[in-house]
């Protein structure tokens, strides 16, 4: 087992590559790279990032140089959540001389989602709009309105790849007993650092 340290302001850990990759860790049953910070970020990356597991975390924002004021704030929204693989798919239809629309999806709309739910909204105006037909071959149809109207749209589905089916989320679990009678964030159930998870897998680190 390696390990490098830092007690100054240096690098505990540093990996370059010209072309390959800077750092790589493996591990066939644990964790393979674990960081951990008590004030600063565990991980920074500059670049794309790509995960082809599952990422979970405890929140997920976007930060970016705010649009009204780029040099001087930031802007952050947080992710959009669901107990379910679900996809979010919307758009804006205009009604035809019978008052209905035929709303085309993707190609792979249909082999890609399953579970469908419906929503619209007329524009400028009231009328009964209904889905007339549901999603079938990529499409449906929206009828009830009069000619011109403009329909909002939304669908929402549950993803049915073949990944998504052989690694569902689950929305609750037991913890594990290593893990158990231990918090994720043990400050915001106003408890201290030592009753995290985290800083007991950073203690069994350094114990090595």
């Amino acid at each position: 087992m390696g390990r490098d340290e830092s007690l100054t302001n240096g690098w505990g850990v540093y990996g370059y590559s010209y072309a390959g990759t800077g750092v790589y860790g493996f591990s066939a049953t644990g964790t393979a790279v674990t960081g951990s910070t008590s004030s600063g970020v565990a991980g920074s990356f500059t670049g794309n990032v790509n995960v082809t597991g599952i990422l979970t975390k405890g929140g997920g924002a976007f930060k970016i140089d705010h649009p009204l004021d780029p040099q001087n704030k930031y802007l952050y929204h947080s992710f959009v959540e669901s107990p379910d693989m679900m996809n979010i798919y919307n758009g804006n239809a205009v009604l035809d001389a019978n008052g209905e629309a035929v709303v085309e999806l993707p190609e792979w709309f249909d082999t890609f989602n399953r579970d469908f739910r419906y929503q619209l909204t007329c524009i400028g105006g009231f009328a009964p709009v209904y889905i007339s037909e549901e999603i079938s071959a990529n499409r449906f149809r929206v009828a009830g309105g009069r000619p011109g109207l403009r329909v909002s749209w939304q669908v929402t589905g549950i993803r049915q790849d073949p990944y998504a089916n052989a690694h569902r989320i689950p929305v609750e679990e037991a913890k594990p007993a290593d893990e158990g009678g231990r918090y994720l964030h043990p400050d915001a159930y106003g408890e201290p650092e030592t009753e995290g998870i985290e800083m007991a897998a950073t203690q069994e680190v350094s114990r090595k």
